[in-house]
């Protein structure tokens, strides 16, 4: 749906309009207080001839002018009627304040937001809510918002969409924040948050698209807009709830939204290069940053410039706990720096200064073109804790120092650190915002936005597959395949699994092992046992007639004791694999995402240590690399203290023949299981020991 009448109307009617605290009154005062040109804004109320002073109309159709949106701050029996007055009066967006929809949780409520949804998709009219707090257009002066700020200039280039019409308000709030736009989606049944999204990431104003989001309600239109953004590489910031099981629980009844699988929501933003939040001041500070930088840095490195040791020293540790990377200055700049810095100084990164040049604005500037003039540099950290009231004049000269080095072009990306969190000097905040320099929080959070920052710099669209494969299975019952049969439709998709038979008979066990010096691994053959140990149903390395009939017996005396209601179809014998590097890969459905591959090191690493990566399919070689890379075990692949590398080329490849039938049975398959494979030496390929594929019934 075209959201321009609804988010860059031209004329606006406020309905119910009012001088009571409340929806009506407090949008009248937000419009009185900044809209300039209020010259196709109009108050509506029936029973009043004026509000603040300024003239009422009895009803929308008495307005002599067509009315691009309506805000309706009135209660929810009236919304309906009044879509249809608006409609008449070509109305093509709709801000709804009331309460008493799909959020109560009742039959009731459901049925009047049906209504809502169907009486806008009727009139073409975008509805914004309902139980929202409205939205501010900043960039064009228009004011549809409910709740009450302080005064003061808040346009930029932030682009805020939240489901709590108080977290935006909290965001408004925050003086380093300025916006392009400020949506309080609401229930956000009709216009949803992905389509707010979309029209964000398009929006030229917009550098930066802010999300508070309690749950994905259309997968598909989710996917297509991270797609669209990571190809524009506009940065896209989420701060969701739901990663505790209390958090889940919360957000679900607020919206009636899907938590869905935190895990999973990880893995989708990651593929998409979008940046997770933590809280809100990580969403505040890391959108204040991104949108407030002229531009992103080339690379993620980094030169903090401190007054002290002691600050140098924190910025060495709290950067090393982030991986954030400080590389070591060229010779030149270390030369150049020694004849700047004073005697008793020794540069290195990060660069303790000392205080002395920040004292003298040409000597900070030249000190700052030195380490932005290294090519190692990326972006430069000026750490200053910059105070309220301002006793020590060093600031003066510093700024003027940033300023004169940023005004002369060509000037790699600067950010303030400060090093205690203090009420910040409004007068150099406004002035360092001017000149495109952000104010970080202190240490650790800085650190950890810089961390998002680097993923951000360091992740690449192109190389990705940018894709999803949500599901839409037929039933919520399973069933599950037979290792043989597992193993069977893998293999047409490159997997490579040892060659077996099923023996029906002892006669074809003896039959297809006699004359082999190879051993062989013996495993009772039923779909309905899918833990074979646990019943007796595994034999490893059988040799000779003699073993293989023991074994044969055994497996088949202790199952049909354990399990006599399972159904037998032989015993699945093939030959012993080699050890190998172990490891394991499976395959998640989840409901909302579809296929998540999941990749971990075997044995006690995947038990203990819970050391995996999860990724949605479809995936390409270079992305199973990517999973395989962010294992903190990943050196046991390489050759680790002389061991020989492993052919990881084999794994890679196997684990996008996973992803490609994942993807491609998105609808049946429910999960997948291969544990243990084996990683060989270079060139010698990956062998599967076991494997399991459950689906869901047709």
């Amino acid at each position: 749906m075209d959201l321009t009448k609804l988010l860059k109307p031209k004329s606006v009617a406020v309905i119910g309009a009012s001088e009571k605290e409340g929806f009506g009154g407090d949008v009248c005062r937000n419009i009185l207080t900044y809209v300039k040109d209020r010259s196709r804004v109009y108050f509506v109320h029936p029973k009043r001839d004026q509000v603040f002073g300024v003239p009422c109309h009895k009803s929308i159709l008495d307005i002599e002018d067509t009315v691009d949106l309506m805000i309706i701050c009135t209660s929810q029996k009236t919304v309906v009627p009044l879509l249809r007055d608006g409609a008449k009066k070509g109305v093509g967006g709709a801000v709804v304040f009331a309460s008493g929809y799909g959020e109560v949780g009742t039959d009731e409520g459901r049925a009047n937001e049906k209504e809502l949804i169907e009486t806008g998709e009727e009139l073409g009219i975008a509805i914004m809510g309902p139980n929202c707090a409205g939205f501010v257009n900043y960039i064009d002066d228009v004011q549809a918002f409910a709740f009450i700020s302080e005064k003061r200039d808040r346009k930029g280039s932030v682009g805020v969409v939240s489901q709590s019409g108080q977290l935006c308000l909290s965001l408004m709030e925050c003086p380093s924040m300025r916006f392009s736009y400020c949506i309080s989606a609401g229930n956000g049944k009709a216009v949803q948050m992905e389509d707010y999204m979309d029209y964000l990431v398009d929006d030229e104003n917009t550098k930066v698209v802010s999300i508070y989001i309690e749950g994905v309600k259309n997968t598909e239109k989710f996917a297509a807009v991270l797609k669209k953004a990571a190809q524009k590489k506009k940065p896209v910031i989420i701060l969701k709830t739901g990663r505790s099981t209390k958090g889940g629980a919360i957000a679900a009844s607020h919206t009636g939204s899907l938590a869905g699988s935190d895990k999973s929501f990880d893995a989708v933003l990651k593929k998409f290069g979008a940046i997770r939040v933590d809280d809100l001041e990580e969403l505040m500070a890391m959108s204040s940053m991104m949108a407030t930088m002229p531009s992103i840095p080339e690379k993620a490195t980094f030169t903090s410039m401190s007054l002290s040791g002691g600050e140098t020293g924190i910025c060495a540790d709290v950067g090393s706990q982030y991986n954030l990377e400080f590389p070591d200055f060229e010779p030149e700049t270390l030369a150049s720096l020694k004849e700047q810095l004073p005697s008793y100084a020794t540069p290195n990164n990060p660069l303790d200064m000392t205080a002395t040049l920040s004292y003298d604005e040409d000597l900070f500037a030249e000190a700052l073109r030195t380490v932005m003039r290294d090519p190692n540099i990326g972006m430069v950290l000026v750490g200053y804790t910059l105070l309220l009231e301002i006793a020590d004049p060093a600031i003066h000269y510093m700024y003027k120092g940033i300023e004169k080095v940023v005004k002369e072009g060509s000037c790699k990306p600067i950010a303030l650190l400060p090093f205690a969190e203090n009420t910040r000097n409004p007068e150099y905040s406004t002035k360092l915002f001017e000149i495109g320099v952000p104010i970080l929080p202190p240490t650790v959070y800085a650190f950890k936005l810089l961390r998002y920052l680097s993923d951000f710099i360091e992740y690449h669209a192109e190389t990705k597959t940018l894709e999803l494969a949500p599901g839409k299975p037929a039933s919520k019952n399973s069933y599950a395949l037979s290792e043989f049969n597992s193993k069977k439709e893998l293999e047409q998709y490159g997997v490579a699994v040892p060659k077996a038979i099923i023996a029906a008979s002892l006669e074809e066990a003896i039959a297809f092992t006699k004359g082999k010096d190879t051993p062989f691994a013996m495993k009772i053959e039923s779909a309905d046992i899918l833990h074979k140990s646990d019943v007796g149903g595994v034999k490893l390395n059988i040799s000779g007639e003699e073993a293989v009939t023991k074994a044969y017996n055994e497996i088949m005396e202790s199952v049909t004791a354990k399990r006599p209601d399972a159904k037998i179809n032989g015993i699945l014998i093939s030959p012993m694999l080699k050890a190998g590097v172990e490891m394991i890969i499976g395959v998640n459905n989840d409901p909302q995402f579809g296929p998540m591959i999941m990749v971990g090191m075997g044995g006690v690493f995947v038990e203990l240590f819970k050391d995996v990566a999860l990724y949605p399919a479809p995936l390409n070689h270079e992305e199973a690399l990517e999973m395989l890379k962010s294992l903190k075990s990943f050196k046991l692949l390489t050759g680790y203290r002389g061991s020989q590398p492993c052919d990881i080329d084999a794994l890679c490849d196997t684990i996008v023949g996973i992803s490609k039938y994942a993807s491609e049975n998105k609808d049946e398959l429910k999960e997948l299981d291969i544990n243990p494979i084996f990683v060989y030496p270079e060139g010698e390929g990956v062998g599967v020991a076991d494997a399991l594929i459950v689906k869901y019934e047709k």
